[in-house]
């Protein structure tokens, strides 16, 4: 998709003499254009495109018409044999790369993305140049979280790991693009690595919120109201989380293996994409469900506090995504698949911080709250000569 002004368009024949025997060419058309084309003539067809490249030299350098808004064009390969009916000779196929250049921010065609790219390189660099300084500021305090244990100590240390998976995500694919703005190729072992951290960053995320809640719900009869909230994990809960996560990742790697070509989030082109974001919705309605059974019954205002602080994280990160691709219909096309990359990428972000936020206090409360069972002077009968201690 070019935009803007001197877009390139770079051919490279393999086979110049057998190019120039079949009298090959290289027709351009635009989008607009070539949806139109569908009832017309071959010949007609052809005659209509917008550029005409004729593959007589090794390498040859077209310029773009100005764009004034990003367009998609469509290359065509045509020859002398093209259009014609019945028995055509035998030739070998003509190779050749095209490599496809956009004007970079000083006006030279330099620029391997398409319009649908532009920025998402300067976000992942902006992305992990939050995560380092947020990382030097929050590393001390969680480690010393973690190390001290409590209630959310197990919530802490998934929600660790998912926080580290989404910034080695975000660092692979920032690698990825910086290589594919040098040479137009990238490195896709990096792309698909960051595609399996966000996979993986995705089930253990689903898996310990859909635990937390079943586990909470199917405790509240059988433990006093006044426990510390903590995971409480069962075989119940385990089971229901362990279907949930197997479904999420099934309809992942189907999504992955149906499109390679993408950088982690991508629009919906399979049937996995839409079942995927109706299991979001399902599971956030679930989650609203219990949350609201438990909301309701409960008589401590801070436990209410908590659940729905908790109820926030839940929903920002699964409902960001189908969120977020309703909305995007209402940008242009070149724009709806970065709207929804990095809104997503910072919804769930957002979602991390929230959750670390909540189990953090929680896990200060309770610390307070053990130091001061310890502590606390203790508060002898009045009959006792003592008095207080």
């Amino acid at each position: 998709m070019y935009q803007g002004d001197h877009g390139l368009l770079v051919n490279r024949l393999h086979d110049v003499p057998l190019a120039v025997e079949k009298e090959g060419r290289l027709l351009l058309f635009t989008n607009t254009l070539a949806s139109s084309l569908d009832n017309l003539s071959c010949s007609d067809r052809l005659s209509k495109a917008k550029i005409i490249i004729h593959l007589t030299d090794e390498e040859h350098n077209q310029t773009i018409p100005p764009q004034p808004t990003p367009s998609l064009w469509q290359a065509l390969y045509v020859d002398r044999y093209t259009c014609q009916e019945g028995v055509i000779p035998a030739h070998g196929d003509v190779g050749f790369t095209l490599l496809l250049l956009n004007t970079d921010s000083a006006g030279n065609p330099r620029e391997h993305f398409s319009a649908e790219e532009a920025g998402l390189h300067s976000f992942y660099c902006l992305l992990l140049l939050a995560y380092f300084v947020a990382g030097c500021v929050y590393v001390q305090p969680l480690l010393q979280a973690l190390r001290k244990g409590g209630p959310m100590h197990t919530a802490l240390q998934v929600l660790s790991t998912a926080l580290a998976l989404q910034g080695g995500a975000a660092l692979c694919n920032y690698v990825h693009l910086a290589r594919y703005s040098r040479d137009g190729m990238g490195l896709p072992v990096m792309g698909s690595l960051a595609e399996l951290l966000d996979m993986v960053s995705q089930v253990s995320m689903l898996y310990m919120l859909l635990s937390l809640c079943m586990g909470w719900t199917l405790s509240r009869g059988r433990k006093p109201q006044s426990r510390p909230l903590q995971w409480d994990s069962s075989p119940t809960s385990t089971g229901l989380a362990l279907v949930g996560v197997l479904v999420l990742g099934g309809l992942l790697i189907w999504e992955q293996y149906s499109d390679l070509h993408r950088h982690s989030v991508h629009p919906q082109r399979s049937l996995a994409g839409p079942l995927l974001m109706l299991l979001r919705v399902a599971v956030a309605i679930i989650l609203a469900s219990v949350l609201y059974q438990i909301i309701s019954t409960e008589r401590s205002a801070l436990k209410r506090d908590f659940y729905l602080s908790f109820s926030k994280g839940c929903f920002l990160w699964f409902l960001c995504h189908p969120v977020l691709l309703l909305t995007s219909v209402l940008f242009n096309h070149h724009q709806r698949e970065k709207v929804v990359t990095i809104g997503v990428v910072l919804c769930q972000a957002i979602s991390v911080v929230v959750l670390y936020q909540l189990f953090l206090s929680r896990s200060l409360y309770w610390e307070v709250s053990s130091l001061s069972s310890v502590s606390l002077p203790l508060t002898m009968s009045r009959g006792s000569p003592r008095g207080r201690y």
